[in-house]
């Protein structure tokens, strides 16, 4: 039975770099006999000036019906007059919502190829690869009360809750630690517990849940040092755990640790590995459609996809070597362009990686 995947291209650069990832993934299909199909839909704001609202039910529906969903970006400063409920990035919490993807795994990995491009000494770089996990469906990002009000006293009021519950923190602890197994069995939980109390409670489940792991080193570290020495010294790090807020801010520091935003993927999963895959970054509506934003982010989103929902890692494998291969040929885009390289548009870097696939 054919695996169906929701394409949601969205808004700015989105259209651009899914269209790279979708020519790739759609050889490795054909080449490797996935069975894959693919159906597109709207989210963001081209759903909004289409439906009126930024997650129709059509594509919800989709979603909840697809195996996996893969996104391009949403968002721009065409909608940002909308009022709040009708933003573009709305639909991007819908699903993530609506799909119980709680689990949001980051990986910053510095290419050796791109050394030179992070603003940071290579000495310091070299050979970074680190998980960021971050809580999706929780938080500041979900709470309630929210709002702007207006006080007796005719004051504008912003108001945000940061709220979790012990079985929140609990399933996302699981899923760091298991992540921590896999890899080089650290684990660091970022916090703010000595200001917030609802992170002195995260900061106690992951110590609770820590114990269930034995062959995992578990640390905690509160969030402006972590900030700060993702910066100072970043090859500490192995596995990060963090709520959704500083999870959001501490993965694009990560980013720019490897050069550039545009090279790092994400997936969001639900407990049984159902996700959606995603670049970090955003729509960058200042260069939509000049065919010059990179493509790599997404189309390592789709080797993430292959690997966590439908178990091929072989096919991943395949893909993130053709990255590495394209890389050696030198082709580079503009975030990523250094003297003495090729620089090429979105799709040429598609290209780079197509021909590598085919060798």
């Amino acid at each position: 039975m054919p695996q169906k995947i929701a394409v949601l291209a969205g808004d700015g650069i989105g259209p651009e770099i899914v269209a790279e990832a979708i020519k790739v993934l759609s050889f490795i299909n054909t080449d490797m006999n996935l069975g894959l199909v693919f159906e597109n839909a709207l989210i963001g704001g081209a759903a909004y000036d289409a439906f009126g609202t930024p997650l129709p039910q059509t594509t919800l529906n989709l979603c909840k019906n697809a195996d996996a969903v893969l996104l391009g970006a949403v968002g721009g400063p065409k909608w940002e007059p909308l009022a709040h409920a009708v933003r573009p990035e709305r639909g991007l919490l819908g699903i993530r919502s609506e799909l119980n993807l709680f689990s949001n795994l980051r990986p910053a990995i510095l290419y050796p190829q791109l050394v030179d491009a992070s603003t940071l000494k290579p000495e310091v770089v070299s050979g970074l690869d680190i998980m960021i996990v971050r809580e999706l469906t929780g938080g500041i990002y979900f709470g309630q009360p929210r709002g702007v009000h207006v006080a007796e006293n005719g004051e504008r009021v912003g108001i945000n809750t940061k709220i979790y519950s012990e079985s929140e923190i609990r399933r996302i602890a699981h899923s760091a630690f298991k992540i921590a197994q896999k890899r080089h069995k650290k684990l660091c939980s970022v916090d703010k517990a000595n200001v917030l109390e609802v992170t002195e409670l995260w900061r106690s489940v992951m110590t609770e849940v820590g114990k269930d792991y034995p062959d995992v080193q578990l640390s905690h570290m509160y969030v402006d040092n972590a900030a700060m020495q993702l910066v100072r010294a970043p090859k500490q790090f192995d596995v990060i755990v963090t709520s959704n807020m500083f999870g959001d801010i501490l993965s694009d520091i990560a980013a720019m640790l490897t050069g550039s935003i545009g090279m790092l993927p994400s997936a969001s999963l639900d407990a049984n590995a159902k996700g959606m895959y995603e670049p970090i970054h955003g729509s960058a509506p200042d260069i939509a459609g000049q065919g010059i934003a990179n493509p790599l982010a997404t189309i390592l989103s789709v080797a993430m996809m292959l690997r966590y929902t439908f178990n091929q890692p072989e096919a991943a494998e395949r893909i993130e070597r053709a990255v590495n291969t394209a890389l050696d040929s030198k082709v580079r885009t503009a975030d990523i362009y250094s003297e003495g390289m090729i620089k090429v548009s979105t799709s040429g870097m598609g290209d780079a990686v197509l021909n590598a696939l085919k060798g």
